[in-house]
């Protein structure tokens, strides 16, 4: 077991990395007329939730007992109704700055927790905690991969629909 603020670190990641997977089934439901951004974000969902996993299992060796990944959301009425909307939407302005907005959460949560990945790779390298490095090593790439996915979606689509070109 290490220190107290490794467990903490891994306690954020692992809730962050719930989160992300959950914003990411959520927005893919919400716009599944965008057929692009609909698989990509159910791929990359699944990133999250394995991160998630392999977080639960290293935070077994620092004394923390981490839930491991949630159920798929309930599409409860409010998630109906949004997705009737959306199909009903289509391609209209607003569904893109709905999108946009979408993806910014994105962004701010994978930046998030790619911070956290950082942190941690610093906590493994110091105190030696290989096991911790792996699960680091292997899961920030594809956080970063995120990441970069919502950056270029951000830069594709904010100036045909912020300036109406």
């Amino acid at each position: 077991m290490t220190g107290i603020g490794t467990g903490i670190v891994l306690r954020l990641l692992h809730d962050g990395e719930r989160d992300l997977e959950q914003d990411l089934l959520a927005a893919a439901a919400r716009h599944r007329t965008d057929h692009e951004f609909h698989h990509v974000a159910l791929d990359i969902a699944r990133w999250s939730r394995e991160h998630a996993a392999r977080i639960a299992d290293a935070g077994r060796d620092h004394g923390l007992d981490l839930p491991g990944p949630r159920g798929n959301p309930s599409p409860g009425a409010l998630a109906a109704l949004r997705e009737e909307a959306s199909e009903a939407l289509g391609r209209r302005p607003e569904t893109g700055l709905l999108l946009l907005n979408d993806l910014r959460d994105l962004h701010l949560a994978a930046a998030r927790n790619s911070l956290h990945w950082e942190m941690l790779a610093q906590a493994a390298q110091a105190t030696r905690d290989e096991r911790l490095l792996a699960v680091v090593t292997d899961c920030h790439p594809q956080t970063l991969r995120q990441l970069r996915w919502t950056n270029t979606m951000i830069k594709i689509l904010a100036p045909q629909l912020l300036t109406g070109v």
